[in-house]
């Protein structure tokens, strides 16, 4: 796989850049009903594969697209053997274009047989006992496109298959949720699985949409993966993909010296672990060498418990300057277990005016919260790449006028503080000043845990020390960080992340040896 053709894999497109895929299509020859059969064809296998023989599913469809995708699934699953019963939110004469169609291909039996769920009539009892009887339900209601919350009878009706659990099979997403976003609209359906087509859409892939999608296909409806060429989409889902051709493959040449020389700042005796943490992990990242900067008072428990890591003391200004002369030192880490206050942001402005690569963490950002701007201006006078490592708390200090979907204020922290911002969470969003964001989606829950962070950290620095570019430096450090904890698995803590890497580090090996 090229460079090109893995960006191409990992793109989301939101729900105006799919229009626009499908319009370009349909205007380089391809007809619109063309698409809308192989979509709902799609939809239908998916519909099969969960259910037994003669089983009786229940197709809701609303007044656009979404439910001519629907009317195609219905027709499909019909003549497959199944008792499928139709309901649609607005008279079949409100339809138009590929979906009134797609309405006309269906038997004139099942475009008889159609139950409605409307504002002013409520949920017919025909409804009532087609969702009672019903072993699946496909919802071809609104997918991506829906912009306000449901409401009204169709909010009772989401709400009344939610409670049944009946199995759902969403068409491009559930109903109920933002494309865009993954924000829920007032209720949306818990699917079983979703089919989306071409490309996945940063709802699928941030929560609570995530949660809520099931098992997630992405059909091929007949778009060439060209169109994305002129679309020009900026969001990614997280992965090798995106970023394998900057992993940083050891050469049989290679040395200690050629693979960078990583620092990490430690705090004083009573919170040295957190440092430890993050120099283990930027070694085993493959930075050549790794530092752990000491204050005095902390030189002997580190010195304890280092071993492959390097220890320096390390005490004020001109200790760091002296330090720092040293211009194979190229990569930075200040923050965790540094301590919070006046000191901190002295030592942050220091580091950063020496022009290395840096990652500011947990207490070097915290320190900045009454004045960030005195941090932006600091990081804007830097030549070299800096990454912002916050959870949602300290992205809320650090950015406290930024408001939005968790893409948007990612996206708008980076170019407020011209660093790469990693938001973190169970949906880590990594955003550069340049309008590029990728969204994690393989992090698995017992990440939550004391330490992860910093090991997080730790694994970007490293991968800086080796001349990574820092949004895909930051990009791989999550995905690595999570796949670690993947192979971990349940009881994890955070000293178990450095022994995981190895394995998930040899498979990227292994894939970008073999020009993957």
């Amino acid at each position: 796989m090229t460079s090109e053709s893995g960006k191409a894999a990992a793109v989301l497109l939101t729900p105006e850049e799919m229009g626009r895929a499908d319009r370009l299509t349909i205007d380089g020859g391809v007809p619109g009903i063309d698409l809308m059969e192989r979509a709902g064809q799609a939809v239908a296998r998916t519909a099969a594969e969960l259910l037994p023989a003669s089983a009786k599913i229940l197709v809701l469809c609303g007044p656009g697209n979404n439910g001519g995708d629907g009317f195609v699934a219905a027709r499909c699953l019909a003549m497959s053997g199944h008792s499928v019963s139709l309901c649609l939110v607005k008279p079949p004469d409100t339809l138009k274009g590929d979906a009134l169609e797609a309405f006309a291909r269906m038997n004139s039996d099942m475009r008889n047989a159609i139950s409605y769920v409307s504002a002013g009539d409520g949920i017919s009892n025909d409804l009532l006992d087609d969702l009672g009887s019903a072993d699946l339900v496909v919802d071809a209601l609104f997918g991506a496109g829906l912009d306000r919350p449901l409401s009204g009878a169709v909010l009772d009706l989401v709400g009344r298959i939610n409670r049944s659990a009946v199995p759902v099979v969403a068409v491009d997403l559930p109903s109920g949720l933002s494309g865009a976003t993954g924000a829920v609209l007032g209720e949306a359906l818990k699917s079983r699985a979703t089919v989306t087509f071409f490309r996945k859409k940063p709802g699928h892939v941030l929560f609570p949409g995530r949660g809520l999608c099931g098992s997630i296909k992405v059909a091929d409806i007949g778009i060439e993966p060209a169109t994305l060429g002129e679309i020009g989409p900026r969001t990614f889902e997280n992965g090798p993909d995106l970023w394998i051709d900057a992993w940083p493959m050891p050469s049989v040449n290679g040395h200690k010296y050629s693979k960078g020389h990583a620092v990490v700042f430690s705090g004083p005796i009573s919170a040295t672990g957190a440092a430890r943490l993050s120099a283990g992990a930027a070694l085993r990242a493959g930075a050549g060498l790794v530092t752990l900067a000491s204050p005095p008072d902390a030189l002997m428990v580190n010195a304890s418990h280092l071993t492959a890591v390097m220890l320096k003391k390390v005490a004020g200004a001109q200790a760091i300057a002296d330090f720092l002369a040293d211009e194979r030192l190229n990569a930075l880490l200040i923050g965790p277990g540094f301590g919070v206050g006046p000191q901190t942001r002295d030592v942050v402005g220091q580091l950063l005016k020496t022009g290395r690569a840096m990652v500011l963490d947990a207490d070097a950002l915290t320190s900045f919260a009454e004045k960030p701007e005195h941090l932006f201006e600091q990081i804007g006078g830097s030549s070299a790449p800096v990454v912002l490592t916050p959870h949602e708390g300290e992205f809320s200090r650090l950015f406290p006028e930024i408001e939005g979907d968790k893409l948007l204020r990612a996206r708008q922290g980076a170019v407020l503080s011209g660093a790469t911002v990693v938001l973190k969470g169970p949906d880590t969003v990594i955003a550069s000043p340049d309008g590029r964001a990728a969204i994690n989606a393989n992090a698995p829950p017992w990440l939550a845990t004391a330490g992860s962070g910093d090991v997080l950290a730790g694994i970007a620095t490293g991968l800086l020390a080796q001349g990574v570019p820092a949004f895909e430096a930051a990009c791989q450090a999550v995905w690595l960080h999570s796949e670690a904890a993947g192979k971990v698995g349940p009881g994890l803590i955070a000293e178990d992340l450095g022994e995981a890497l190895r394995p998930a580090i040899a498979w990227l090996v292994d894939k970008r040896g073999a020009g993957l």
